[in-house]
């Protein structure tokens, strides 16, 4: 694999320049081309720069998905479409589910898009929409205006595969693996401090009258201000983008794949035997990665139900069994979890995934998952301090289980594949866990509407239906993590 190049272009960890390695020459119009010359220079320099860069975007673009929930129930209650206030939940969940629906249908189509035209474009078109829909979501003035904007934004919603490209790209071969940490962490911590911001900053006039008056704004469209200040946030972030260099090699002749899930692919170092023929529809016989796949929809459909359950639960009324939490009481329960989840990544983790086999953990956060939802119901019996204290725990367990089985699931779907056909099974994964996290909200509405008119009943009352309907999917995914239904992947990376 030796050959031309000269010593222009990225080091292997052997030495040899990339350009060389792979066979092609410099390009000094190619943007690819530049960046690798550039990371040629800069043997020995830690990557500061870029790593704050592709914190900042992915932070940015993460917490528009659930930053909505704490305030959602108030939200549809104030835009009058629930006839009932049990109705509210079953609008809610529509509206939850319209992101993820977007982002849906349109993933596959910006994957090519950036593999095709840049990451760049890609990332920057995210930010805009982010500016434009997540502003406008925030100035509904209608639960039509509130779903559709939603769902525009997750229809332009494309930066998740090209970050993880760029991440990967834009750095040394040595931190590629710490670039794509940072895009890891940051998204998931933003998944929990956007709730957070929802949380602190919705009815600003009602929370800190001596700052909003009810006749500015804020008072006016009371969730207009967490999504202003994230949309704020996106046009630092946009600005910031005149630093992000493109990194798609642009010349056809012995140009490499610079497709996303290649380049991701490049970082595994991968030495196994070919799949063979059959492509695409080859992986679907293929069942350690389509028992990996099950599970991880599995999983993520009952974390992102969870994530709008909690948020309607706490803030509803004790009388349906809720917790008449304020949407500043489920930012700070959410924000506590974020700050805990982190340290959590940091510094647990890395020991917990190197002392115990990965489906074993798995099966143990799903089995302490079961008694952790179903003791959510009896909640509302504590008060003051306690309670507080108990939420807390509760909310830092179960999104602490949910990071550990989805970046087990990460593993076990990359190791059931061989290289070559990387690609095409993550595409796979990507749409269908999108669908079940569409699906997810929808149905967790429906149920939590039910649930608030059966307060009286003899089986499973109000609330408990909800939690035990979530722990249906915690035991499927149990069980569906023992044989026949799981075979573990004997690829290696």
């Amino acid at each position: 694999m030796g050959g031309g190049g000269g010593g222009q272009g990225a080091t292997t960890a052997l030495g040899e320049p990339l350009l060389a390695k792979k066979g092609r020459a410099y390009r000094p119009r190619c943007p690819g081309c530049r960046v690798d010359r550039l990371n040629a220079e800069r043997e020995g320099v830690f990557p500061l720069k870029d790593l704050f860069l592709i914190w900042l975007l992915t932070i940015t673009c993460t917490l528009p998905i659930q930053c909505l929930f704490p305030f959602l129930y108030f939200m549809i209650r104030d835009l009058n479409i629930a006839k009932q206030t049990q109705d509210i939940g079953f609008y809610a969940g529509f509206v939850g589910a319209s992101y993820m629906f977007g982002r849906a249908i349109s993933s596959t189509v910006w994957g090519i898009v950036a593999d095709k035209h840049g990451r760049k474009p890609v990332i920057v078109l995210t930010l805009v929409s982010i500016i434009i829909f997540n502003t406008l979501f925030g100035l509904s003035l209608n639960y039509w205006m509130a779903l559709i904007t939603r769902c525009l934004l997750g229809v332009m919603c494309g930066y998740l595969g090209p970050i993880k490209a760029y991440a990967t790209e834009v750095c040394r071969k040595e931190y590629n693996h710490l670039a794509l940490a940072v895009v890891s962490s940051s998204r998931g911590i933003g998944l929990i401090i956007g709730p957070a911001i929802g949380g602190y900053l919705a009815q600003p006039a009602d929370k800190y009258p001596s700052i909003f008056s009810q006749t500015s704004i804020f008072g006016r469209f009371p969730y207009f201000l967490p999504c202003l200040c994230i949309s704020i946030l996106a046009v630092l972030a946009l600005i910031a983008c005149i630093w992000f260099p493109e990194t798609l090699h642009k010349h056809n002749d012995d140009a490499v794949d610079n497709s996303v899930e290649a380049i991701e692919e490049s970082l595994a170092g991968t030495d196994t035997e070919e799949n063979g023929n059959g492509g695409c529809l080859q992986l679907f016989k293929n069942w350690p990665l389509m028992s990996a796949i099950t599970l991880y929809c599995i999983f993520s459909l009952q974390d992102v139900a969870y994530a709008e359950v909690f948020s309607l639960w706490a803030v509803s009324d004790r009388s349906y069994g809720g917790l008449s939490f304020t949407s500043t009481d489920v930012g700070n329960v959410l924000a506590a979890s974020g700050l805990f989840l982190f340290l959590y990544q940091m510094l647990v983790y890395p020991l917990l995934a190197k002392s115990v086999e990965h489906i074993t953990l798995v099966r143990g956060v799903a089995i302490l998952t079961i008694p952790l939802l179903a003791s959510y119901p009896f909640f509302p019996s504590l008060s003051g301090f306690v309670l507080m204290l108990v939420v807390n725990i509760a909310s830092f367990l179960k999104n602490t289980f949910s990071v550990t089985t989805i970046t087990v699931f990460n593993i076990l779907m990359n190791e059931a594949v061989t290289q070559d056909v990387r690609a095409a099974a993550n595409g796979i994964a990507v749409t269908l866990m999108s669908i079940s996290k569409a699906v997810a909200p929808a149905v967790a509405g429906i149920i939590f509407s039910w649930a608030q008119r059966r307060q009286t009943a003899p089986f499973l009352p109000g609330d408990h239906l909800v939690f035990f309907m979530l722990n249906v999917f915690t035991v499927t995914g149990l069980v569906f993590t023992f044989r026949p239904f799981f075979v573990r992947g004997s690829t290696k990376h």
